[in-house]
């Protein structure tokens, strides 16, 4: 017998739920200009890390890109370090040092403390500290190249004025000046290998590490300008 037309269950089909279909997104196809950078901007923190023996093959991998992709941007890995020092040294040279090293309505002391604290921002940093010290290590030319500039450019200018600074003959510059200064800029830059490769503690006060120094070296110079004069 048949229950009875009310108690009966009533089933129904019910319709399996859509699945939302998820498309991948095609990648988005970079121009030549941004590609270019986004290489360079990898192959620094590439080159920091592992120093130029790193292969460009590794490089391409991380990037997610083939190396003959990379090698048409940089033809050869000698060409891709050369933008690297292009981009992290020579890029972050700033015109307005000198001006602000050479402006003599301010006292020395306040130049060459203004100028080291605009220095270390611009280059005691991990990519420019570490990819310095890998160059220098594998004998590369950049090194060289760099010191040059950084003597052209900041530390004769520094000589010149220190000699005025002292009453001393602007134009007598001597390997013996140049020596001095260097080991100024060479005891700051101590500073950030300190910090950057060996991560030792270093005094959180910089600027109060630059104004003693300076004292020290204007003092020196004076100094050993009485036992010249």
């Amino acid at each position: 017998m048949s229950p009875p037309k009310s108690s009966r269950t009533k089933t129904r089909a019910v319709a399996p739920k859509a699945r939302r279909v998820e498309r991948a997104q095609p990648r988005r196809r970079l121009a030549a200009a941004e590609r270019e950078q986004q290489i360079l901007d990898a192959a620094v923190r590439f080159f920091a890390e592992v120093g130029f023996a790193g292969q460009t093959r590794e490089l391409a991998q991380r990037l997610g890109v083939t190396q003959p992709l990379l090698y048409r941007y940089f033809p050869t890995k000698q060409d891709l370090i050369e933008r690297v020092f292009e981009e992290i040294y020579l890029k972050r040279i700033d015109s307005n040092w000198r001006k602000l090293l050479t402006d003599r309505n301010r006292p020395l002391h306040d130049r060459l403390c203004e100028f080291y604290t605009r220095y270390a921002d611009a280059t005691y940093r991990y990519e420019w500290i570490r990819i310095y010290m890998f160059s220098g290590l594998m004998g590369e030319e950049i090194n060289r190249r760099y010191i040059q500039v950084v003597e052209e450019k900041i530390l004769r200018p520094i000589c010149i004025e220190l000699r005025q600074h002292c009453g001393l003959n602007e134009r007598g510059v001597t390997e013996l000046d140049l020596e001095q200064v260097w080991v100024m800029h060479g005891g700051l830059f101590y500073y950030a290998v300190r910090k950057h490769i060996y991560h030792s503690r270093v005094a959180e006060d910089f600027a109060a590490v630059v104004s003693r120094t300076v004292d020290v070296v204007l003092e020196g110079w004076k100094a050993a300008a009485k036992k010249t004069a």
